[in-house]
C-alpha cells in the first residue's frame, strides 16, 4: 500500500481523500506517537492549529482540534496564517507540536494536514510512518480534567510580521521601492502587505482578498501573467507572486520578465557570500535545480550540495551540515537564520533589500545565471511508484542523458505532492530539450498508463 504521507505531509481532494475522520485520527496518532517518543515531557502536553483560507479548511481544522483535545493536547488555534508563520510560532510559543492544515500550490478542492516538532521543525519520515502506523489504535484516553483545552489566539499574524521587519535589521530598508504582491488568495493575505509596508516599500496588492474558493485560482506563483503585467503597467519595481499558503514565491523584474526560485537562489547566493554569512560557502539545492544555477554557482566560487526534490530534503542537509541558505526552483528558499522552513515573504523581503542595497535592477542581479532551455511535462494516469524501476525506462533515460552529454541532462521522477511522473529535460536549445522530454513522457505513458 502506498505510503500515506508524502514529501510535504498528507494531501489529498478534502473530503474524498482527506475527511475529517481521518484528520481527527491522524491528530489523535500524532498525539500518541510524539507522548510515547517522549517528546511531550510529563506536563500537559500543547499544539498550534493553523491553516490556509481554503472552505475545507475549516471543518478540517476543527477535526484537527478535535483529536489532540481528545488526546490530552491543549490547542491553540491560530486561524489563517502561511505555513512558515506556523513553524515560526510553533517555536515562539514553545508548543509541543504544530499542525498546518494546507494543500500549498494545489488547486482549491485539495487539502492536506501536516506536522511540525518542537522548534518548528517537519517531521521526521520514522515519526510519520508511526503516525500512521497507530491510526485508529485504541488506546487508554484521559479523562476529566486531563483532556485538552481549546483556545484562539488573536496577535499570532503582529508577532510574525514583526519578525519579518526585523530580519532585515534596519528601519525602513525598502524605502523608495515600488513593489507589487500577488497573494494567490492565499494565507499571505494580510502578513506579505503588512511587513512590506513595515519595511518602507510602496505596496499594491492583487489578489489579496481570499472567500474560501479563489485560492490559486488564476493566480499565485503557479499562474503570475496578471502580476507581469500590473508591474509592467505600474512602472513597478519589481513583483512577488506567492503560493496558497505562502512558503514559496516568484519574482517578477521591472519588465514584466519572472525570475524563477533558481535565480533567486543565486542572488541571495551571492548576497551572502558578499556579508560573509553564507556557510561553508555552499548553497543547497535539489537535482531540479536549473544546471544553469549550478554552473552560476561554481563561477562565484559557491559550492552546491544536491539533494531529493523536496523542501525537507534540502533542510535536512542544511540542519546536517550547518548550511545556511537552500532552496528549490519553485521559489521554496530556505533561509535557516530566519526559519526552519521556506517562507515566500522572508524571501521576497531580503530579495528586495538586495535591489535596493545594490541599485541595481532584478533583472542585472538575476543575469547573474543564464537558464538552459528546460522542459517539464507532468504525465498523469499513470502507476508513479513504477517509474524509478521499470527497465525500459530506465534505459530510455540513461539513453537521453548519454545523448546529452555534458550539455544537457535528464531528471524522471514522481510527484511526492501529485499523481504524476515528472519529465525534466535540459539541452542546449529549446527545441531538443521538447523532442526530447515528449519522447520520455511517451515512454512513460505507454509503459506505466493505467
Amino acid at each position: 500500500m502506498a505510503r500515506l504521507f508524502g514529501t510535504d505531509g498528507v494531501r489529498g481532494v478534502a473530503n474524498v481523500d482527506l475527511t475529517a475522520e481521518l484528520a481527527l485520527d491522524l491528530a489523535v496518532a500524532a498525539a500518541h506517537v510524539l507522548g510515547e517518543a517522549g517528546a511531550f515531557g510529563r506536563r500537559q502536553p500543547t499544539a498550534l492549529v493553523a491553516r490556509d483560507p481554503r472552505a475545507s479548511g475549516e471543518f478540517l481544522e476543527a477535526a484537527v482540534c478535535a483529536g489532540l483535545a481528545s488526546a490530552g493536547v491543549d490547542v491553540m488555534r491560530i486561524g489563517v496564517v502561511p505555513t512558515p508563520a506556523a513553524a515560526f510560532l510553533v517555536n515562539e510559543y514553545r508548543t509541543d507540536l504544530g499542525v498546518m492544515i494546507s494543500a500549498s500550490h494545489n488547486d482549491m478542492p485539495d487539502n492536506g494536514i501536516k506536522f511540525f516538532s518542537r522548534g518548528g521543525v517537519k517531521l521526521s519520515d520514522d515519526l510519520e510512518d508511526a503516525i500512521e502506523q497507530h491510526l485508529g489504535e485504541h488506546w487508554q484516553r484521559p479523562i476529566g480534567d486531563k483532556v485538552g483545552r481549546i483556545i484562539s489566539e488573536p496577535h499570532a499574524v503582529d508577532l510574525y510580521v514583526a519578525h519579518l521587519v526585523k530580519s532585515l535589521r534596519k528601519k525602513k530598508p525598502l524605502s523608495g521601492l515600488t513593489v507589487v504582491l500577488d497573494c494567490a488568495n492565499g494565507a499571505s493575505y494580510q502578513t506579505a502587505m503588512l511587513a512590506f509596508e513595515g519595511a518602507g516599500a510602496a505596496v499594491t496588492t492583487i489578489f489579496a482578498k481570499p472567500d474560501g474558493t479563489n485560492i490559486n485560482a488564476g493566480c499565485g506563483s503557479t499562474h503570475p501573467e496578471t502580476l507581469q503585467r500590473a508591474v509592467v503597467s505600474s512602472n513597478a519595481d519589481m513583483g512577488l507572486a506567492f503560493d496558497g499558503d505562502a512558503d514559496r514565491c516568484l519574482a517578477v523584474d521591472h519588465e514584466g520578465e519572472i525570475v524563477d526560485g533558481d535565480q533567486v537562489l543565486a542572488i541571495l547566493a551571492l548576497s551572502l557570500q558578499e556579508d560573509h554569512r553564507l556557510a561553508s560557502n555552499t548553497v543547497v539545492a535539489t537535482v531540479m535545480s536549473n544546471l544553469g544555477f549550478v554552473q552560476a554557482m561554481k563561477a562565484n566560487d559557491i559550492r552546491v550540495d544536491q539533494t531529493k526534490v523536496g523542501d525537507r530534503y534540502v533542510l535536512e542537509s542544511m540542519n546536517a551540515n550547518g548550511f545556511s541558505l537552500g532552496g528549490e526552483q519553485s521559489g521554496h528558499v530556505i533561509m535557516s537564520e530566519f526559519a526552519t522552513t521556506g517562507d515566500g515573504v522572508l524571501t521576497g523581503l531580503h530579495l528586495a533589500k538586495r535591489v535596493v542595497k545594490t541599485g541595481k535592477t532584478l533583472k542585472e542581479l538575476a543575469s547573474v545565471m543564464t537558464r538552459l532551455p528546460q522542459v517539464v511535462i507532468n504525465v498523469g494516469n499513470v502507476d508513479k511508484l513504477r517509474a524509478g524501476i521499470d527497465p525500459e525506462i530506465t534505459s530510455a533515460v540513461s539513453d537521453a542523458n548519454h545523448e546529452l552529454g555534458e550539455s544537457g541532462r535528464v531528471v524522471l521522477r514522481p510527484s511526492g505532492t501529485e499523481p504524476v511522473v515528472r519529465v525534466m529535460v535540459e539541452a542546449p536549445t529549446m527545441d531538443k530539450a521538447e523532442e526530447i522530454a515528449q519522447r520520455l513522457a511517451e515512454k512513460v505513458r505507454t509503459r506505466l498508463g493505467r
